[in-house]
């Protein structure tokens, strides 16, 4: 079964490209469909690796493969943070009266469902950026986030901080698969300075959450005076 659903994937990709990639990733950001591998092989086929396939945006093939690399990169960033949106709302409107209903359509039953409350309440709205890189998880807290009414800016900022972290990370590993590390050394410098770049700011985030959450309890005592 495994090795089916693996083949689907890649023939789909292989045939649709971009336009698959950005449909499986926004499936993907509510119901698990194997992003790790999309992207690899997203990263892998804009890197040549697959005789007689291209990277095709628009009608038009896509010649430079740092290009084809961008591109869909892109398409699984953007193509996630869509489906992203679309749980969001679910969650916000359908509530947890519709989880009650139609929990095990979405793979949310109470189980999960109290996990992902209790990851909330741990890292409030870091939540939403740590689940977005973390296997399993990133597709089960798009619903969750609507059902607890997070901020819908604050929810797309840090989705799409996270989605991109984990979608240039992946098609790049795919890339590194397809011509060999020092071609994807060489030629994705730049790649490398973009991640630090998103990490830095994750952690920017949780220094101001820190220090505001300090300023909060010092100022408790005096309120409470």
């Amino acid at each position: 079964m495994l090795a089916s659903v693996t083949s689907s994937i890649t023939s789909l990709i292989g045939n649709h490209g971009v336009y698959a990639v950005f449909l499986l990733m926004a499936i993907d950001a509510v119901f698990p469909a194997a992003s790790e591998l999309v992207m690899l092989y997203a990263g892998a086929l804009a890197a040549g690796a697959f005789s007689g396939q291209h990277v095709v945006l628009f009608g038009g093939r896509i010649s430079s493969h740092p290009a084809a690399y961008v591109v869909m990169a892109l398409a699984g960033t953007i193509g996630y943070l869509v489906g992203a949106v679309v749980g969001w709302a679910i969650g916000l409107y359908g509530g947890r009266p519709l989880l009650e209903r139609r929990g095990l359509l979405f793979h949310l039953d109470e189980e999960r469902l109290a996990r992902a409350e209790r990851w909330f309440d741990r890292w409030d709205e870091l939540a939403v950026l740590i689940g977005r890189v973390t296997p399993v998880v990133r597709s089960f807290v798009s619903i969750p986030a609507g059902v607890f009414k997070m901020p819908f800016v604050r929810y797309i900022v840090l989705t799409l901080i996270g989605s991109a972290v984990w979608a240039f990370a992946f098609a790049g590993a795919g890339w590194g698969l397809g011509t060999g590390y020092e071609h994807v050394h060489r030629d994705f410098r730049y790649v490398d300075y973009a991640v630090v770049a998103l990490v830095v700011l994750a952690v920017a985030a949780l220094i101001v959450r820190f220090a505001r959450s300090s300023r909060l309890r010092r100022r408790a005592p005096d309120s409470a005076g």
